[in-house]
Parts: C-alpha cells; sequence; structure tokens
C-alpha cells in the first residue's frame, strides 16, 4: 500500500455542505483548487494507493512531522501561484515543515504572482523566501514543475537552472483525462447555454465588456469562484461593495441573483456535469475556463495577469489580452475570430512533458502504460459518491430552505465570534505573558546595573587609593 500525503483543502469525495465549506475554507477561497485537486487525485490514485488531504493544515508540530515521515511515502504541493507577497508566510512554514521531513515532497505546479509585463530584473520583496523554500523542496525531490514560462524565467533569475532544478509543466488540470482533448463543435447564438465567469481582479474595462457580453445571453449562467460569492449565493449576504468597480455582481439584487441564473460548485463532480452540457464560457477566471475546456466545450479566456498570461499561453487557450478590451470590444467579434480548438494543437506534447515530470520525481501513475486511461480506481470511487449539487441562489429558495440557511448563517457567525474571540484572548494572553517576561528582565537589568554600578564604585575608590599611594611614595 502506497500513502500519499497531498495539500488540499478537501478531497474530491468530501461531502461537504456549503456551511462548512465557507466554514472551514475548503475551497482555499476560491473553488477553482478543486479542479486542480481532481485532476491530481485521479492521475495519482493507482491501484493500491492512498491519497490523503492535509486540509490546508500548515501548523504541524514535530511529533505530527515525525507521524507524517512514519505514515506516508510522499507529500504532493499543488500550490498555484504560490510565489506572491500575502502567501509569504506560509512559504517559509512550508520551508520548516519540507527541512523535517524525511519523505520525498514535490511540487505539481507553482506559479509567480505579477502584473501582465512583469520587471523580473527589478526582483520582489518574497525572493529570498522563494529561494528557501526551494532550496528545502529540491533536497526532496529530482525538478520543480512550474506553471509556465514567466515563473520559469523568474526562478533562473534567482540562480535556479531550467530543466535541472524546475521545469514548465502547465496547469495539471489540463491533464486530466490525459492526452486528447474533445472540445466540442457548437453553434453561439443569443439563445445558447452560456456559462459566464469573472473576478474583481479585472479592471473596469474587462468587468464592462463582461457585464454587457451577459445580457446578450439570455440562458446564461453566472458561476462565481470566490468565498464571498459562495456566501452571498447561500446566505444571501452582500459582499463588499468597491465603489470604483459597479459593474460586478454585488449582492443577491443583481438581475443574475433574482433570475435565478447564478450556479456555485462545491465539488468538481457536479462542476464538470453542468459545464458539459453548455455551448459556450467565457470571462477572466482562468479554471473557470480550464473547467470548461477539459469539459469540452469551447471557451475564451481574459488573461489579466502574468499568471494567467503564462498559463494561457502555454497551452494555447483561446485567449483575449485585457489590454486588447476597449468599450467597442463586441462578444460576437471576439467569438467570430476565435479558435476554439487552439488547445489541442500542444496539447499531447504538454502532456508527455507533465509525464515525464512525474517520472523523473518517481511518481506512479494513471498514464505510465496508456495516453487516456478509462475506469481508474478514482474513476470508479468517484462514480459511487454522493457529492452536493450546486449551490443555487437565496433568491430562488422555499421559505424552508431560507429559514434554514439563514439559521446555518446564525450559526457560521457565532462560530466566527467565537474563534476570532479565542484569536483575541490567546493574543492578549501572549501580550500579558510577553509584557510579564518584559518586566522580569528589566527587573534582572536593574539589579545588574545596580551591581555594575556598586563594582564601578568600589573600583573606583580602589584605584583612588592606589593613586594616593603612588604618590606618597614620590
Amino acid at each position: 500500500m502506497r500513502r500519499i500525503l497531498i495539500r488540499t483543502g478537501m478531497t474530491p469525495f468530501d461531502n461537504f455542505s456549503p456551511s462548512k465549506v465557507i466554514e472551514r475554507n475548503s475551497i482555499g477561497r476560491n473553488c477553482g483548487n478543486l479542479v486542480y485537486a481532481y485532476s491530481i487525485f485521479r492521475t495519482l490514485m493507482t491501484e493500491g494507493t492512498e491519497i490523503d488531504s492535509t486540509y490546508y493544515r500548515i501548523d504541524y508540530t514535530d511529533s505530527e512531522i515525525d507521524e507524517i515521515n512514519e505514515k506516508y511515502d510522499c507529500f504532493i504541493l499543488p500550490l498555484a501561484d504560490g510565489f506572491r507577497e500575502s502567501f509569504e508566510k506560509k512559504l517559509k512554514a512550508f520551508s520548516r515543515i519540507i527541512r523535517r521531513l524525511k519523505i520525498p515532497v514535490i511540487v505539481i505546479g507553482v506559479g509567480l504572482s505579477a502584473p501582465f509585463e512583469p520587471n523580473l530584473s527589478k526582483g520582489f520583496p518574497f525572493d529570498e523566501s522563494v529561494k528557501e523554500f526551494m532550496n528545502a523542496v529540491l533536497e526532496k525531490s529530482a525538478i520543480v514543475g512550474v506553471r509556465g514560462q514567466i515563473t520559469s524565467d523568474y526562478l533562473s533569475s534567482l540562480g535556479f537552472i531550467e530543466g535541472l532544478h524546475h521545469m514548465v509543466i502547465g496547469c495539471p488540470s489540463m491533464y486530466m483525462f490525459g492526452a486528447d482533448l474533445n472540445i466540442r463543435e457548437t453553434e453561439i447564438t443569443k439563445d445558447s447555454f452560456v456559462c459566464i465567469n469573472n473576478s474583481l481582479l479585472s479592471k473596469n474595462n474587462v468587468l464592462d465588456f463582461i457585464a454587457r457580453s451577459s445580457l446578450c445571453f439570455p440562458n446564461g449562467y453566472f458561476i462565481p469562484q470566490r468565498t464571498t460569492e459562495l456566501k452571498m449565493t447561500y446566505f444571501g449576504i452582500p459582499i463588499e461593495r468597491i465603489s470604483d468597480k459597479p459593474n460586478y455582481p454585488y449582492s443577491i439584487e443583481h438581475y443574475l441573483y433574482e433570475k435565478d441564473r447564478v450556479r456555485f460548485f462545491i465539488n468538481f463532480k457536479e462542476w464538470n456535469k453542468f459545464i458539459s452540457k453548455a455551448d459556450f464560457t467565457f470571462g477572466s477566471r482562468l479554471h473557470g475556463n480550464i473547467a470548461s475546456v477539459i469539459s469540452g466545450t469551447p471557451s475564451l479566456v481574459i488573461s489579466l495577469d502574468s499568471r494567467m498570461r503564462e498559463l494561457a499561453e502555454y497551452h494555447n487557450l483561446n485567449k483575449v489580452n485585457c489590454t486588447e478590451i476597449n468599450g467597442e470590444t463586441s462578444i460576437w467579434d471576439l467569438i467570430e475570430k476565435s479558435d476554439f480548438k487552439s488547445p489541442l494543437k500542444n496539447h499531447r506534447s504538454n502532456f508527455i512533458n507533465y509525464r515525464k515530470f512525474l517520472e523523473l520525481n518517481g511518481l506512479e501513475n494513471i498514464f505510465e502504460n496508456e495516453d487516456n486511461s478509462q475506469n481508474t480506481p478514482f474513476d470508479l470511487k468517484i462514480a459511487n459518491a454522493e457529492l452536493q449539487p450546486a449551490v443555487t441562489t437565496y433568491n430562488s429558495c422555499s421559505r424552508d430552505e431560507r429559514i434554514m440557511r439563514t439559521s446555518m448563517y446564525i450559526r457560521h457567525s457565532n462560530a466566527t465570534i467565537k474563534r476570532l474571540s479565542e484569536r483575541l484572548n490567546k493574543q492578549a494572553e501572549t501580550k500579558s505573558l510577553l509584557k510579564a517576561r518584559i518586566a522580569d528582565k528589566e527587573r534582572i537589568i536593574a539589579d545588574k546595573n545596580k551591581i555594575i554600578n556598586l563594582k564601578s564604585v568600589q573600583i573606583a575608590l580602589k584605584l583612588s587609593k592606589l593613586a594616593g599611594k603612588f604618590k606618597g611614595k614620590k
């Protein structure tokens, strides 16, 4: 029996309720992580392999790390855009954990978060933490897999060698079903079933474009991805409105929510089932569009920054850059210019490269003997898994359902208040303890100073007597 530990917020088989997903942050604030995890679980779950999730734990004690060393054969880290300032603290924590692990640690995909045209020569505030992390990982694995060429160039600028220390593998999500992609031929009209995704990272030109394009499709569904939007969809609680971005759906009063044209997915099985029936997907969410491509649905992704750009370029996704969109841009013009099958052009060679990465790191996988494995151990298990359907809008609920969701919200809020209170009390206790320690140190220092002052006086008196004796001898 081979046992793998993987960093995820939940496994593809966990049937968590929406409130539990919110409370535990099981999607890592973005359900795009579900696509990532699903693919890696499926790829590595060979016959006789058991995979467990960390559930995003990072606060392991020394004894728990010893237990991981005893229990597991390797530790898998899928990190998405882990090279960013807001993730630096966790990156340092991972470095400390990895140094204490004795088992292989394999990073399957990590990327740099930077502007659309990053200036790598200037460096970033987190460079030293990235170096520390890379050095720790390379002690436990053959090579690190990065998401795209921009991240690869960034690591090269820090002294790590492409092809030796790191290699571009793209997004593991794209290889979920193997070497072949099957993007359907569809006719896109105003009556088409369309899936729309959006991001608050979008600038107003993109937000305006998505807003007016959404109006073109009466059968369009908005597929939000952030935890804040899950709260809004499930509990009816509006997210904080940003005044300079008026076109984003902030509350359930938005027409898409009022017309029950919003679906939030908390597992990929249901997401895949829904999006595979669509005629077209578009928007500024990377994994919202990758989910579409691997499900066989034509897609148009709007690249916002370096992390989206490098993946869109590597996988040859049908895309438009955010800088190319203006007030005159029409969704119909973009559809007409689109090559929806462009991801097929280099998918097989990318897949072969990904398989090579797995082999270099000694990772047994379902693609060792065939390019498109079917009826895998994962497939058989997920087919029998009973999972939550898509979360529908609070607006569309029955009265009883609203009462239930409201009571869950109150319970969730009370639990949040309790956690915050416990954290504040702990911080207060820590602060009080630190004050006491500082006071003790200050007392010790004061006592030492008294002794030093006394010794100084004694030495001065002795020197004075010696000086007097010396004068007398003269």
